[in-house]
């Protein structure tokens, strides 16, 4: 396993410190907020806790240190085109050989392997629907069971941090800007049931300039940012005051050490040309 330009969970900017840096800005009051099928139909609270276990890093993820990364695989689970095929490469072939032993996976459920030369622990195998124009609600479900059975396997495995590829955004043509909320949304339903924080740590990998995009747009509206209503909160004596902004000046410079260290966005292609299963696209269709 190579240690070249490894990144580390503690390596990456959480939503509340990339709020700080003011990386990531709340879209105008008028962007329409994402209808989901189990998500909230308004805005969630702030929550500073939840911004802290959240994180958007544009990287490769075969190269993070996480517990477990979760790969946008085929129902076969043998590799393919994008970010499976990056996946396997980087493992190496006792990736596959362990891959035939769990003889497939189904369309928006998850499987779990170890990750051999990969830096990270395990790998979730996580088969995304194809999208269907004529019945979205039934690719939305599909989607979300992808997120949801991947987080409940990091869970039962003991994997704390995990890190999510764009799911079903590459071949299988789900548009990003629907495919975000769903993943968002899901993600933050877990996190908010998950009171032992069992997850300590979830990051959404994007690549393309699209799932990017879409990312920006929507994880201020489902993990607000909590900087105004702190600074609304009154203090009780100038020294408490005066500690805050030490404490807040020293998070910032760290964020922004953090942040600085990153390695640069990648400038290779993980997206293939292959065309999808053509049995895999019936079945989901």
């Amino acid at each position: 396993m190579s240690l070249r330009n490894t990144i580390h969970p503690s390596d990456i900017p959480t939503l509340s410190l990339v709020y700080k840096l003011n990386k990531l800005v709340a879209k105008p009051s008028t962007t329409r907020f994402p209808a989901t099928l189990s998500g909230p139909s308004s805005p969630p609270p702030a929550s500073k806790s939840l911004n802290d276990r959240v994180a958007v890093l544009r990287a490769d993820i075969t190269t993070l240190a996480v517990d477990a990364i979760v790969n946008a695989a085929n129902r076969s689970l043998l590799g393919g085109g994008g970010v499976d095929g990056a996946i396997h490469r980087a493992a190496g072939p006792q990736l596959v050989q362990e891959c035939r032993t769990l003889r497939g996976c189904e369309t928006g459920s998850s499987k779990i392997t170890s990750a051999y030369r990969l830096p990270c622990k395990k790998v979730i195998h996580t088969v995304g629907p194809v999208y269907d124009m004529l019945d979205p609600e039934k690719s939305e479900r599909l989607l979300e069971g992808c997120y949801k059975s991947s987080l409940q396997l990091a869970v039962e495995n003991g994997c704390r941090t995990i890190a999510f590829s764009g799911i079903s955004t590459g071949v299988y043509g789900y548009p990003s800007e629907e495919a975000a909320p769903i993943a968002i949304a899901t993600v933050r339903k877990f996190l908010e049931e998950d009171k032992e924080e069992k997850i300590k740590l979830v990051v959404f990998v994007t690549f393309e300039q699209k799932d990017v995009d879409a990312y920006n747009t929507y994880l201020p509206m489902f993990f607000p940012s909590v900087t105004e209503t702190e600074g609304a909160a009154e203090e009780t004596s100038e020294q408490q005051a005066e500690a805050s902004n030490k404490a807040d000046a020293q998070e910032t410079a760290e964020a922004r050490a953090i942040a600085d260290e990153l390695p640069s966005v990648p400038t290779g292609e993980l997206s293939g040309t292959e065309h999808v299963d053509k049995k895999q696209k019936q079945d989901d269709a």
